[in-house]
């Protein structure tokens, strides 16, 4: 028997093993193709995901391999304009703010290399073919090389894209809508078009775009095609589709990695949950591609559910796990609305920016049952609970500089209290670090970054979650409420 089987090893399974397998739970990570995706399709990461995906320890490999946005180079008339290049500007409490380019297949794979120093990787060639379920496991049967095989789990995950066999074997509704609009995607070799740019031309239905791919010698190629009807997608067709929209014949396709038509929709899952077995990632959610949500809002769904199952796993509370649709499913409302809309300007003709909506850095859980709200906190404090925990640099009492985000990395809680008597600090829990903030604390805020950032009073104590969230802000008259918090989401004290 396995604590946890995930069916599906793109972005969000990876993501949920990772976390899982730092957190020393047992699971399975399955997929039915033959191997690794190898395809550009989601690209882009936000800075919300690349706060993530620091903690899990891989976002200065996938900076090495990637790059930032190019200026988009329209070709209009004869001529060309070139976007302006703006990047928004790092600040203390937001290191990442405008976003990465990189392919998908190598996003994959830098989370494959840090899944395999954590002793897992994933299993391909195996399909969920069925799976029955009961008040403590889940009984799957998987179609392997070597046969069917039936496996024992406590909880099965279902990140296996947008046609989810686990979905529609539990009977959820995937309501929701076909755009309109069916596009090719293709990551080519290419001659006749400089890396420097991303280079569109036209306006639907007959636009066509080559963004270079950063970390590779390739561009992802992106236009509209008819909704009925067969595309080339070789080398060949490709080249005649480029020259006829842009009118150049000095741009050649010369191979072609990987290629797909397909036909955008938005759809959202009418359920999360049933019983034992969970639903993250496209399985839960699909939406155009616009805005470049997808991957982002697939890779923190599992980071969402990761640390509540093991945390579940561990002895918390089985109702915690209600928690996971309570807040993914309202955050995957937003984003496919956000996607659709940039889709209906871009089809009007619209231009297409992206503005702070799309980065994710605004995106909380105020409304969760896990966002302890201390009374009379003013609501337009900085921060309050259930929003996203911002980073601050700060200095050890060693006198070594260090930051907020470093201090709450791993899969621990953190408990962090300002001007504080540490003699006041609840007692020590398994999974929960706690720091005083202040001149006779361990982390002096010597710039007054953290009390900026955060709005905290001497005496007020912020718990972070392992997710970077918010959990509470309290006063140290109000510390049994928080013990009450930490015993319902299993941060037990020594002994209890």
């Amino acid at each position: 028997m396995t604590d946890v089987l995930i069916c599906g090893a793109g972005a969000a399974g990876l993501t949920l093993a990772i976390d899982l397998a730092r957190r020393d739970i047992e699971f399975l990570l399955i997929d039915k193709a033959e191997g690794p995706f190898h395809g550009s399709r989601g690209k882009g990461l936000q800075p919300r995901t690349e706060e993530v995906f620091e903690d899990l320890g891989v976002v200065d490999r996938l900076a090495a391999i990637g790059g930032r946005y190019p200026p988009i180079r329209t070709y209009r008339g004869g001529g060309h304009v070139d976007s302006p290049t703006v990047r928004p500007q790092t600040s203390s409490n937001e290191p990442y703010p405008g976003g990465r380019l990189v392919p998908q297949f190598l996003t994959e794979a830098v989370l494959r290399e840090r899944l395999a120093e954590l002793g897992r990787q994933p299993q391909y060639r195996r399909e969920v073919t069925g799976f029955t379920q009961d008040r403590d496991g889940v009984n799957v049967h998987v179609s392997t090389p070597e046969g069917e095989r039936a496996i024992r789990a406590r909880y099965l995950i279902g990140t296996d894209g947008g046609s989810s066999l686990v979905r529609q074997a539990l009977g959820i509704g995937f309501p929701g809508e076909s755009l309109g609009v069916r596009a090719i995607v293709a990551d080519v070799r290419l001659e006749g078009l400089s890396t420097d740019v991303w280079h569109r031309w036209g306006e639907l239905p007959n636009a066509i775009a080559a963004c270079p791919l950063r970390g590779t010698d390739m561009f992802q190629l992106q236009g509209p095609i008819p909704l009925e009807g067969d595309v080339d997608l070789s080398a060949e067709g490709l080249t005649a589709l480029v020259g006829e929209r842009t009118g150049r014949q000095d741009i050649v396709i010369e191979s072609v990695s990987w290629a797909s038509a397909y036909g955008m929709s938005a759809r959202l899952a009418d359920r999360y949950r049933v019983g034992r077995v969970f639903l993250a990632g496209d399985a839960a959610h699909v939406h155009p591609p616009t805005g470049g949500q997808g991957l982002n809002t697939s890779v923190q769904d599992a980071y969402n559910l990761g640390w509540k199952l093991a945390a579940v796993l561990a002895g918390a509370p089985e109702q915690l796990l209600d928690s996971y649709e309570d807040e993914r499913r309202p955050i995957a409302v937003g984003m496919i609305s956000l996607a659709t809309e940039l889709l209906r300007v871009a089809r009007d003709g619209g231009e297409r920016r992206r503005g702070r909506e799309t980065r994710q850095l605004d995106l909380g859980y105020r409304e969760s049952s896990l966002a302890l709200r201390k009374p009379g906190r003013d609501p337009d404090a900085a921060v309050m609970a259930g929003d996203r925990a911002p980073d601050a640099p700060v200095l050890g009492a060693a006198g070594q500089p260090t930051r907020l985000f470093t201090l709450c990395q791993g899969p621990h809680w953190t408990l962090l209290g300002y001007h504080v008597d540490r003699g006041s600090a609840p007692a020590p829990r398994a999974g929960l670090r706690i720091h005083t903030v202040g001149p006779a604390g361990d982390i002096i805020d010597n710039d007054g970054h953290f009390q900026q950032t955060y709005g905290l009073v001497p005496g007020e104590w912020v718990l972070i979650r392992p997710d970077g969230y918010i959990g509470a802000i309290v006063s140290t008259t109000d510390l049994a409420a928080l013990r009450d918090y930490l015993d319902g989401v299993g941060a037990r004290a020594t002994g209890a």
